[in-house]
């Protein structure tokens, strides 16, 4: 994909291995031909060897100590919150952070406000499992949810699917304890049967936990508590069994063997899972792309974070998600952005 003339704007604060990995970051996206514009300290950012980067100079940070939306609400003058302001404005068009991950949903979803008729927005991650890739919402920004909540991230999850990644009738199950209708909490079941009769959406019913890594479906839907956990347990059992069998390996010649034969399979997984490789969640049902990033990042999540908002704002991934859910009727009669619960 050509990401030539894509402007992003990034929050210059919240990578912990510190600004060489954020100049380096910063380095490789660019050289994409993506346009970079860090919302960062000029006592500390020099960006005047890496073309294609501008640097607005900017001192106030939100840090995850913070208490998120009574600082992006006070704070107008902080990284996030002019980064988010850059996109309002038209100057760049997506907006990408690897800091607080409240103080990011916070100013994203007041500054770029809701598509018309989404009650939440949902922080959505692409997980690259074999074969397939899957989109997981929730995965942190709603911990708390109702069936409605659910029913959107559901036909969320399915517009970018559809529409972004290119699966023509993507299936969609809910997350939970059971495989029945009737397993799991309230606002489950009562999402469940609503989907159940939607002739809108394939919906596959609920799923477990051990159906996630397999792809039994292209969407999972969860709270987000729920999604968090899961993934990132995800990513620590591919961890543990390659540390696991690298431990066997030394101790007995015969698993050495085998251990041989694992490895390459198990260090494409391990890859494609990390954070590094994923660079980013995207927040969906706003109207402008919005990327959250990871603070443990190296150069290459840094880039990939970047790399995830430019793509998405290259194929309009807000706007073609919107005009799925006005063809089903799914924002018809709500507010964009004032409403909700």
């Amino acid at each position: 994909m050509d990401l030539s003339g894509t402007t992003v704007a990034l929050d210059g604060f919240g990578v912990e291995a510190g600004n060489e990995v954020l100049l380096e970051g910063i380095r490789r996206a660019t050289a994409d031909g993506i346009n970079v514009r860090v919302f960062g300290p000029a006592s500390d950012i020099d960006l005047s060897a890496i073309e294609r980067a501008e640097l607005i100079d900017t001192v106030d940070f939100i840090t995850n100590e913070d208490d998120p939306v009574p600082s992006v609400r006070s704070r107008k003058d902080s990284s996030i919150v002019r980064a988010v302001a850059d996109v309002a404005a038209g100057n760049s068009n997506a907006v990408v952070s690897l800091g607080s991950t409240g103080a990011t949903l916070a100013a994203a979803t007041f500054g770029l406000k809701r598509s018309r008729g989404v009650k939440r927005p949902a922080l959505a991650g692409v997980v690259p499992l074999p074969g397939k890739d899957v989109v997981f919402l929730d995965i942190g920004a709603n911990v708390e949810v109702r069936a409605q909540h659910l029913i959107q991230f559901a036909y969320l999850g399915s517009a970018f699917s559809q529409s972004v990644l290119g699966v023509e009738s993507p299936t969609v199950g809910l997350l939970t304890v059971g495989e029945e209708s009737g397993k799991g909490r309230e606002e489950f079941v009562e999402a469940h049967a609503t989907l159940s009769g939607a002739d809108e959406i394939n919906f596959a019913g609920n799923i477990e936990g051990g159906d996630v890594p397999g792809g039994t479906v292209d969407v999972v839907v969860a709270d987000g508590f729920t999604g968090n956990v899961v993934l990132k347990a995800m990513e620590g059992v591919v961890k543990l069994m390659s540390t696991s069998i690298s431990e066997a390996a030394r101790k007995n010649p015969v698993s050495a063997i085998g251990g041989l034969m694992l490895k390459p399979a198990l260090a494409g997984l391990k890859k494609d899972l990390h954070p590094d490789t994923t660079g980013g969640a995207l927040l969906l049902g706003l109207r402008n792309v919005a990327v959250v990033g990871h603070g443990s990042s190296g150069p290459d999540g840094v880039a990939n974070a970047i790399r995830t908002g430019a793509r998405a704002a290259a194929v309009d991934a807000p706007g073609l998600t919107e005009a799925m859910l006005h063809r089903v009727g799914l924002n018809r009669g709500a507010t964009g952005s004032d409403g909700d619960a």
